[in-house]
């Protein structure tokens, strides 16, 4: 029997493992992990380590799950751009359809599983979390105001509170006060890379704000939410959250990175081509012109001043440093 004549036409998968794993988009998904500990330990509450871990562990896949739905949405834009034309859709190994599944499977996984092991309190933040990120950011926002990011990044904001709702069933302002800080956290750090990847985001057509409003606004932006930020996230160390270690940590960290961002909106990042682009190749995310290195640099210390903030209140909270 002869087969049909669109049998060798049929799309054959290349997709690994490793693919899958990608998807997740695990570099993103360690912050949220550690985040969502953060906001779990800091509540107190009567959980147990075995609630607790699945606790954890659903939030983590709920995380990737957002993310491989984003990536099924977002294959031909990412094609478009040098930081992500290799991951798993964009690249072809995994096809749209595969990944859409896979992300609607684990998030209704993540979402049940969390629910009925904690609270459905919990449940619920997990499930706004994950179609926040899918569909308002990746579907609304991205693509119709500069401001993307701005509301788009409450969405990596809701990790703590999930975690502090599932260990103790509530979510009070102490919750939302780590959420604060992450939120405004969000747009300096973001909008310093997109400062050396404007070329990137203009191609695949998104409007990123130093592609919608230019270089020097941007860096007048992230001056402007710096000095807002900053004070936010010192504000667990006064308010008892936090104890005199995370005091220490947030206003020494805090200085170093209002610093900076003076520093870049006194600079000229953004206002040319990034090295990459200027010749046409490849380029690590850190390869930047000489011109760039303000916004690199505060993108990087971002990452690390966030990290040494939620470590100082996990380390207070496990060694049970008294609060001020």
């Amino acid at each position: 029997m002869t087969e049909p004549a669109n049998a060798a036409a049929a799309p054959v998968t290349t997709a690994q493992p490793e693919d899958f794993f990608q998807l997740l988009k695990p570099r993103v998904m360690s912050l949220v992990i550690f985040t969502a500990v953060t906001g779990l330990v800091v509540a107190g509450g009567d959980i147990d380590w075995l609630s607790a871990a699945i606790a954890i562990l659903c939030i983590a896949v709920g995380a990737g799950a957002a993310g491989a739905l984003n990536m099924a949405l977002e294959g031909e834009t990412d094609a478009l751009m040098r930081r992500t034309r290799g991951r798993p859709v964009a690249a072809g190994r995994v096809n749209r359809n595969d990944a859409l599944a896979f992300g609607v499977i684990l998030s209704a996984f993540s979402v049940m599983l969390l629910g009925m092991t904690t609270n459905w309190l919990a449940g619920g933040l997990l499930l706004m979390t994950i179609v926040y990120y899918a569909v308002l950011y990746t579907q609304v926002l991205k693509r119709r105001t500069p401001q993307n990011i701005v509301i788009g990044g409450a969405a990596g904001a809701f990790p703590p509170v999930i975690g502090w709702a599932a260990a103790t069933g509530t979510a009070p302002w102490q919750a939302w006060l780590l959420f604060a800080i992450i939120f405004l956290w969000t747009p300096p750090h973001s909008w310093a890379l997109a400062l050396y990847s404007a070329g990137d985001y203009a191609r695949a057509g998104i409007p990123m704000m130093p592609v919608a409003r230019g270089a020097k606004s941007t860096r007048l932006q992230i001056l402007v939410y710096s000095l807002v930020f900053v004070p936010v996230a010192v504000a667990p160390g006064l308010v008892g959250l936090g104890g005199y270690l995370y005091l220490a940590v947030s206003a020494i960290g805090g200085l170093g990175f209002l610093f900076l961002a003076v520093r870049l909106w006194r600079s000229r990042a953004g206002d040319q081509p990034d090295k990459a682009e200027a010749v046409g190749r490849e380029a690590a995310l850190y390869d930047v012109r000489a011109e760039a290195k303000p916004a690199r640099n505060l993108f990087a210390f971002s990452i690390l001043y966030l990290m040494a903030l939620f470590a100082a209140l996990l380390v207070e909270s496990i060694a049970a440093v008294p609060g001020l």
